[in-house]
């Protein structure tokens, strides 16, 4: 089976993964979140209904800010004997939130709740919602990570290694706490390095911080150098309580290394609680952490067992896999 992703009228660029998640840097959009479903069943993401292939029988419709494209979408698909699913394509509890706090998406959620076939939830904790708006069959299914293909190997020595990754962004989400986190974080003593994607609002909050062991990655980077950065710091932290699929969580088992705090579909299946300090002392206990994680999501998380199950969700809906 070759799924198709549809994000219907949404901007990224359309996407075949021919050769499963391919090199780093090739393709306008890594192999991670909604597009690592396609990807690994070597399919494709696409965002017009005309070039979904005919032979893809399989869709995967994402619900975006506005649920009525897609909604148009699921019954073109219908009509053409596809077997369709749905998923929110941001899934934190705050963002599913903030889109049904609009009575024309709420409507047309439970619409197309009823229409497609059923739901994949990249999060455990939106189970139960797709099941109350009418959703035949519900499954959660984490997005998986290429941590299974050699290429996507980013981990470096621990000799290599220095300080503390946060890997929270946003200020103005509550849940997120990323001011508590850079505070706890600069207060190992350990140098701190973090993203600001704000400009000069997010330059003034951090040098509000006081801190003198931070280090500061100015705008938003490409995947790959963005990555490596990661790969440089010793542990991945954050206090993310929102619900997330985890992103994050699968950054730092690309760059083969702990990440602690969150509460990430993906965080919970590959890391689960550990001490920030005992990892940034202990050269043994940060190995014993690498190498649960990465057992974990060899059996859980890479490609080849999550496409399995995908392939097992689609023909319980009827699909020819």
């Amino acid at each position: 089976m070759q799924l198709a992703v549809l994000n219907a009228g949404g901007n990224d660029r359309e996407q075949r993964f021919d050769d499963a998640a391919g090199r780093p840097g090739d393709g306008p959009h890594a192999p991670i979140n909604y597009h690592a479903y396609a990807a690994c069943t070597r399919g494709g993401f696409f965002r017009r209904i005309k070039t979904v292939p005919k032979e893809s029988r399989a869709v995967l419709v994402l619900l975006a800010n506005a649920v009525r494209p897609a909604r148009k979408a699921i019954e073109a698909l219908k009509a053409a004997g596809k077997t369709v699913a749905i998923s929110w394509k941001e899934s934190g509890l705050h963002q599913v939130a903030r889109r049904l706090n609009d009575p024309t998406n709420l409507a047309e959620f439970r619409r197309v709740a009823t229409l497609a076939d059923g739901a994949l939830s990249s999060t455990p904790q939106l189970v139960e919602l797709y099941r109350a708006m009418g959703c035949k069959h519900v499954e959660f299914l984490p997005t998986p990570y290429p941590v299974d293909d050699a290429r996507w190997n980013f981990g470096q020595p621990l000799a290599q290694r220095e300080g503390v990754f946060v890997g929270t962004r946003e200020w103005d989400v509550p849940t997120r706490r990323h001011a508590e986190a850079l505070l706890r974080a600069c207060a190992t003593g350990a140098p701190v390095t973090v993203c600001n994607v704000d400009g000069r609002r997010g330059r003034k909050l951090l040098k509000a911080l006081g801190a003198t062991n931070l280090r500061v990655l100015e705008g938003r980077r490409p995947y790959v150098e963005y990555l490596r950065a990661m790969a440089a710091c010793r542990v991945v932290f954050q206090l993310d309580e929102s619900a997330v699929p985890g992103q994050v969580a699968g950054d730092a088992l690309l760059c083969r290394m702990p990440c602690v705090g969150g509460n990430g579909a993906i965080d919970q299946i590959a890391f689960g609680d550990a001490d920030l300090g005992l990892l940034l002392r202990d050269d043994g206990a940060w190995q014993a952490a690498v190498d649960q994680s990465q057992a974990k999501a060899s059996r859980d998380l890479a490609f080849a067992p999550v496409a399995a199950r995908l392939r097992t969700f689609f023909q319980r809906l009827g699909a020819p896999v």
